[in-house]
């Protein structure tokens, strides 16, 4: 059988074109990469500076409050600690609106006091039941029956854990977005492996449960909070290390 020129020309025709290089799309990516890291670095410095200073200073504040003075009429805000007799109106004790609703004196008639849980004493309470508050800056910051006593979400704490958990958390999004933005800016024919699958997700979702897991638990062990971003960090750079290496080798799947 003979075969024309003409079908080997349709042939070759019928091959697939070489995938041309998104230049253009990468260089977007690349500019609205290095906003959110902006963006992300903005709420950093802004837990870092703000947020995490304003709890510790307002804790050290409570701690060192003292007792009121009696006077009359009592203000609803004062920078002392003052006991108030209160009277059970209602509880409710779902998660989502978990407090009690307290009648006292001027200038605490009905006031509704939230709680982060049950106990000791929110869940043994009922209607009418006699309670002592202590109230602070316009807040009743505890609630005493007895013996017992539980402070209410109102009160400071010393969990600083927390906003650096968010703050950490901000400041490695915003350094992940800055390497992968600058990137696609410097090399926007071929970012290599500086793409969002599978290098960029994972590296995401490390950072985003990492932060929150290091934080609660070291606020439950009680360690200072600048052990958050050190263990964070060192967990996002080890999966990059190790990522890297493997998409180098051809471990895991090509990037796209």
């Amino acid at each position: 059988m003979t075969t024309t020129g003409t079908e080997v020309a349709g042939a070759t025709d019928e091959r697939p074109a070489p995938r041309r290089p998104r230049t253009g799309r990468n260089v977007l990516v690349g500019l609205a990469l290095l906003v959110v890291s902006a963006a992300a670095a903005l709420i950093c410095s802004l837990v870092l500076t703000s947020w995490l200073p304003a709890d510790q200073a307002r804790y050290r504040e409570y701690e060192a409050a003292r007792v009121c003075p009696t006077r009359a009429p009592v203000p609803r805000w004062e920078d002392c600690l003052r006991k108030v007799d209160l009277t059970v109106d209602s509880t409710d004790l779902e998660p989502k609106h978990m407090g009690a609703t307290l009648l006292g004196p001027e200038p605490f008639p009905r006031t509704v006091v939230p709680f982060g849980d049950r106990g000791p004493v929110l869940a043994e309470l009922d209607p009418r039941d006699k309670v002592v508050g202590t109230t602070w800056r316009g807040a009743i910051v505890t609630i005493t029956r007895g013996e017992d006593r539980q402070t209410s979400s109102d009160a400071p704490r010393d969990d600083p854990q927390i906003p650096g958990a968010v703050g950490t958390w901000a400041g490695l999004l915003a350094a992940l977005a800055l390497m992968f933005g600058a990137v696609r800016l410097a090399r926007p024919r071929d970012p290599g492996f500086f793409t969002w699958r599978p290098y960029g997700k994972w590296l995401v979702i490390v950072t985003t449960i990492s932060c929150p897991v290091v934080g609660l638990c070291i606020t439950w062990a009680g360690l200072p909070w600048p052990f958050v971003p050190a263990i964070c960090g060192t967990a996002v750079a080890v999966t990059a290390f190790f990522l890297h290496r493997d998409l180098r080798l051809g471990r895991v799947g090509r990037p796209e």
